[in-house]
């Protein structure tokens, strides 16, 4: 019979994950200073929502409203701030932060919990590269603040003073899996199943017969590509695949990819920012494209918000990240998992 596992609260746990709570504690009081000194507004954005996202693989916690006529509504716990930041954008607001809970389900483990504290910021009528030297620049005021030299996770170490090093998708496949990612898709950001399959067969990656494109891509990118960003310094996985990018604009040059960027450190994704697509009509036909894709493998399909979507008419060009902030305070901190950087760990 295994031993049940000693609660968060024991005393002795307790001070044993204590330096990383203070430490957490100091990272955030550092970010907000950060963030009021560039002028950014911290808002506060509700975690009832009509629709928790509508990407196929996420998965969101569902709850209830009862009104006082006994009448209920379907309601979601917000995966991120994300669609409610941008009707503020629409509202006219120019540089905004959460940091605040998000939730997620099915997902637990070193690096994932159902609760979880996520760190998401817009910059209108800004570039897409500022938010990018935003998420470097934080990288390095968590270290500084923890303190730590370098970024850690298990025997992983990451420098986040030197020099970044900036990588598109498609060379990072080609790197590291021998893959030309590029050729997969035509001219419009079309993915060929077929394509993607022959090349991964060919570098010794086990696929399945019912896998689509974005599935094979998944398995390219967490079995090759991940473990080999941000080791020794960090990285920018820029310019992702259309198709991987539900929420981001065209790149300019090339319709093939999108404005997406991941910010990876000791094979860690810490953030994940776009230079956000702000057209209604292309922005419907993605999620519903997304929605057939979560029924077809999950038996299930989240609403639109109609609301959203009217406010993206409204809302000016704008780039905007997202960090997990407790992933950020372990690898500042030393943590070798996400329960430890946390106050009250969610139950099991």
């Amino acid at each position: 019979m295994i031993a049940p596992r000693s609660p968060w609260w024991d005393r002795r746990l307790h001070e044993d994950r204590r330096p990383f709570l203070l430490a957490r504690a100091r990272i955030r009081d550092a970010i907000r200073s950060f963030f009021r000194e560039a002028d950014f507004i911290e808002v506060e954005c509700g975690a009832l929502q009509i629709s928790p996202g509508n990407e196929a693989h996420l998965h969101a916690f569902v709850t209830e409203q009862i009104g006082p006529d006994g009448a209920s509504k379907r309601l979601y716990l917000h995966t991120s701030p994300e669609f409610a930041c941008k009707k503020l954008l629409a509202a006219g607001e120019r540089r905004i932060f959460s940091l605040a809970p998000v939730y997620r389900n099915r997902e637990r483990g070193a690096l994932h919990a159902p609760e979880f504290t996520m760190l998401e910021w817009y910059r209108a009528g800004e570039p897409y590269d500022a938010v990018i030297e935003d998420c470097l620049s934080i990288v390095r005021l968590a270290a500084e603040t923890a303190p730590s030299r370098m970024l850690s996770f298990r025997e992983r170490t990451c420098d986040p003073f030197a020099e970044p090093e900036r990588v598109s998708v498609s060379d990072a496949f080609a790197n590291f899996a021998g893959i030309d990612l590029l050729a997969t898709l035509d001219g419009k950001g079309s993915p060929d199943r077929d394509a993607l399959a022959n090349q991964a067969e060919s570098a010794a990656i086990k696929i399945a017969a019912d896998d689509n494109w974005s599935d094979i891509f998944s398995r390219v990118l967490v079995e090759r590509v991940e473990p080999k960003l941000g080791l020794a310094r960090p990285t920018i996985l820029d310019r992702y695949p259309r198709v991987e990018a539900a929420l981001a604009r065209p790149a300019p040059d090339d319709a093939r990819v999108a404005e997406r960027f991941e910010l990876y450190c000791c094979g860690v994704e810490l953030a994940n920012g776009f230079g956000e697509l702000t057209d209604a009509m292309e922005q419907r036909r993605r999620f519903e494209a997304e929605m057939d894709e979560k029924a077809r493998i999950h038996g299930e399909r989240y609403p639109i918000d109609e609301d959203f979507l009217a406010a993206l008419d409204h809302m000016p060009e704008a780039a905007g990240v997202a960090l997990g902030f407790d992933r950020l305070v372990m690898l500042a901190s030393g943590a070798d998992r996400i329960e430890r950087v946390m106050w009250t760990p969610p139950p099991d």
